[in-house]
């Protein structure tokens, strides 16, 4: 039995949204300790950047850059803040956040709430200044980034977002697949998506970014048609984008026992799994490794985190699954994931991922 399981109960009394926010308030006044350790083989190099484990935790749970070093400690190899939006918003009414503990899965329908790039910016700006007299703020922190749901140029946004984040991000991540921001998924469509690469591509080169030129990753949906992989993966690598996150939730409902299944917004979570891995591998086609991918949804252990990187993967993300086991999760599949490395014959992560 760990600790989070005598705390879970207690958690789960409280409505999902006044629990999250109570895990934030609670992760901010731990002591302050050094990114974890391990072993070399599971380290590896994805757009520049030297990752420690491929495990690492996604946009959503650390909306306003609050706890990146607190989640890092705790076993993360990486961490991905937001999503930020140019101004600050409040997101959809409440109640937009619902556990369907019978089906191990979450639905959300937040709407980008965010505290705003501004004072994202200021909180991470904190942490780099603190990197050069202590072990914090040397873990690897991406920004996701996205649209005011009022905004009436979208793809000027993005823009924004990449020249006042770009400073304080080792990468930055567009999310251009929520499901809870209206209309906001139209930018993965062909024309759409072209013309928000190619003005993303121009700003990055820009002086008005500070000369800072973080990775740029695009976050996709996994509800997509036939033929959108290919023409994805062709724009992405065309306009430079240095890997896909391979994906959001899903507005799809498989099938579900909880009674929040008829609630509105994005699925996440155990149900998403078979979909996501889908959505991966089709990438992973589609691409042939001309671009790096990064796995999330419904990796709930390392048994899935390893069947995403033997799909293609080199990094893969969690979130939802948090919720039932609390943040020692990332930790242990780590470890899980090294035990596979040795038991299957590999010496490095690099040499599983597509291996299947």
């Amino acid at each position: 039995m760990t600790l989070y399981d005598l705390i879970r109960p207690v958690a789960f009394a409280l409505g999902a949204e006044t629990a999250h926010r109570a895990t934030i308030a609670a992760l901010r006044l731990l002591p302050a300790r050094a990114p974890a350790e391990f072993a070399p083989s599971l380290a590896s190099e994805v757009a520049g950047l030297r990752f420690p484990s491929p495990v690492g935790l996604a946009a959503g749970f650390d909306k306003d850059c609050e706890v990146a070093d607190a989640m890092l400690s705790l076993g993360f190899g990486f961490v991905e803040v937001g999503t930020v939006t140019p101004l600050p918003q409040a997101g959809n009414p409440k109640p937009r956040l619902f556990r369907l503990a019978a089906d191990r899965a979450v639905i959300n329908r937040m709407g980008f709430n965010n505290l705003g790039q501004a004072s994202a910016f200021e909180r991470l700006a904190r942490r780099k200044r603190r990197a050069p007299s202590t072990a914090l703020g040397t873990g690897i922190v991406g920004v996701n980034i996205g649209a005011n749901k009022d905004s009436g140029d979208r793809i000027a946004d993005y823009v924004a977002g990449l020249r006042m984040m770009a400073p304080v991000a080792d990468y930055l991540s567009l999310n251009i697949s929520s499901p809870n921001t209206p209309g906001l998924r139209d930018l993965q469509a062909g024309s759409e998506l072209l013309e928000l690469l190619a003005a993303v591509r121009e700003a990055r080169g820009g002086a008005k970014t500070g000369g800072a030129r973080p990775p740029i990753f695009l976050k996709v949906a996994p509800d997509l048609e036939a033929g959108d992989h290919q023409r994805i993966v062709r724009a992405a690598i065309d306009h430079g984008v240095e890997a896909l996150i391979v994906a959001n939730t899903t507005l799809s409902r498989p099938s579900l026992h909880s009674r929040y299944a008829a609630e509105a917004g994005g699925l996440s979570g155990a149900p998403l799994k078979a979909l996501a891995l889908d959505a991966l591998r089709r990438f992973q086609s589609a691409s042939g490794g001309e671009i790096a991918l990064i796995a999330a949804g419904g990796i709930e252990n390392a048994d899935d985190a390893w069947a995403r990187i033997r799909a293609g993967a080199s990094l893969v993300q969690l979130y939802s699954a948090l919720v039932y086991e609390g943040p020692g999760l990332a930790l242990r599949i780590a470890r899980g994931v090294e035990r596979r490395l040795e038991r299957e014959g590999f010496a490095h992560i690099a040499e599983a991922v597509a291996s299947e």
